[in-house]
């Protein structure tokens, strides 16, 4: 029976990991044992990443809104229910950014939420 041999797929394969760890730290680049390892940690990080990269968004947006709020004398909790009962539909990323950029903007919204309140 004849010897099969493997060496090309095995080298298109080492070749397509080490090609995806191009750039990382030390002998994690050069080395296929060491490049598997560090490649399959770099993937779970940034599998878990994506969905935290979300979270810390949301969790940027909303410190915004609240310092936003505060300068003009209002909690966070009670701008996003006072705009809940005005029927503003602007979600928490257009609101930070109208924070940042359009502070007037952020003013007539709290005005609104007042009149809304009394």
């Amino acid at each position: 029976m004849t010897k099969v041999k493997h060496s090309a797929a095995t080298r298109e394969r080492k070749k397509k990991v080490l090609k995806q760890t191009k750039g990382f730290w030390g002998d994690r680049s050069k080395q296929f044992q060491q490049a598997r390892r560090a490649l399959m940690h770099a993937l779970v990080y940034s599998y878990r990443d994506r969905k935290v990269r979300k979270r810390e968004f949301r969790q940027l947006w909303i410190a915004r809104i609240n310092a936003a709020c505060r300068a003009e004398g209002l909690t966070y909790s009670k701008f996003i229910a006072g705009l809940k009962k005005a029927n503003v539909a602007l979600d928490r990323k257009m609101l930070s950014e109208l924070a940042v950029k359009e502070t007037a903007v952020i003013k007539k919204l709290l005005e609104l939420i007042k009149q809304k309140a009394s």
